[in-house]
């Protein structure tokens, strides 16, 4: 089985191509964010400059060293390149070497490297909207659902009943608590989208893993709100702190840590 710590060599080749491979995710996640946020298709038409309008060359896409070279100008009328999008493609990388470096050379990585893709898309976008397209939300399920024959390690009916089962424990809990809330205060108190995505996302997690992925959800919610000086969470206040953001990073980390940590918490009462 091929492996990333076979050799040094392995090891250093691999992870530049993570990187570079990262990086232009992230590009691409940018360039689609900005698109469903302008609700544009993301198949029309190449790259431009949004203040010139010009088509942006080859030159002027490779990810990270673009804006580095041009000093985070368009070549042509000097408009200011956002710096998001360079952030976008180094986090983006950094997030890829994490995968890599922790899940090896699998296709459990291959899939989660597509997710995380997706959920960097997903968190640019309800960052500017304050809303989670349903398309990215069912892109997650399918993603889950395409590997689901390669991670399920042979019991194909007992990988759907414990992904059923982690979905509906992130989503209902707050479905609930989301019904009450309108109730008491007689508006929306959080986006459906945000259920919707809790819900796609707990297919990846067992129950308990998915109690795990909630409660960081709301702990990096509160975070992000503070943060910012905005309240998180709610879509109806055009100041508030969207809580898809919070969300995806919390999929994400939980990722790495939703198994190690329900196994270290039941591991007290053993």
């Amino acid at each position: 089985m091929l492996s990333l710590y076979l050799s040094p060599f392995l090891t250093i080749y691999t992870l530049a191509l993570t990187l570079l491979l990262g990086a232009s995710a992230g590009s691409f996640a940018a360039c689609l964010a900005q698109r469903l946020a302008e609700g544009t298709s993301f198949l029309k038409g190449r790259s431009r400059c949004d203040v010139c309008g010009e088509t942006l060359s080859a030159l002027e896409l490779i990810p990270i060293l673009s804006w580095l070279w041009q000093r985070g100008r368009c070549r042509r009328c000097g408009a200011v390149i956002p710096l998001r999008c360079l952030l976008t493609e180094v986090l983006c990388a950094g997030l890829f070497a994490a995968l890599v470096l922790y899940f090896d050379l699998t296709i459990q990585t291959l899939q989660y490297l597509i997710l995380t893709t997706i959920l960097l898309v997903l968190a640019l976008v309800d960052f500017d909207t304050s809303i989670i397209p349903d398309g990215l939300n069912l892109a997650i399920f399918i993603i889950w659902l395409i590997f689901l024959p390669f991670t399920s390690g042979g019991d194909l009916a007992a990988a759907a009943l414990s992904g059923f089962l982690g979905a509906l424990t992130a989503s209902l809990p707050l479905l609930a608590l989301s019904l009450l809330m309108d109730r008491l205060l007689g508006r929306e108190s959080l986006g459906g989208g945000d259920i919707k995505l809790f819900f796609a996302a707990g297919w990846f997690f067992r129950p308990a893993e998915s109690l795990f992925l909630l409660i960081l959800s709301c702990i990096l919610g509160i975070l992000f709100g503070l943060l910012s000086g905005k309240t998180a969470g709610n879509p109806a206040n055009p100041a508030a702190f969207p809580f898809g953001p919070a969300i995806a990073a919390a999929v994400y980390l939980s990722l790495f840590a939703a198994s190690p940590a329900v196994s270290a918490w039941l591991s007290l009462f053993s």
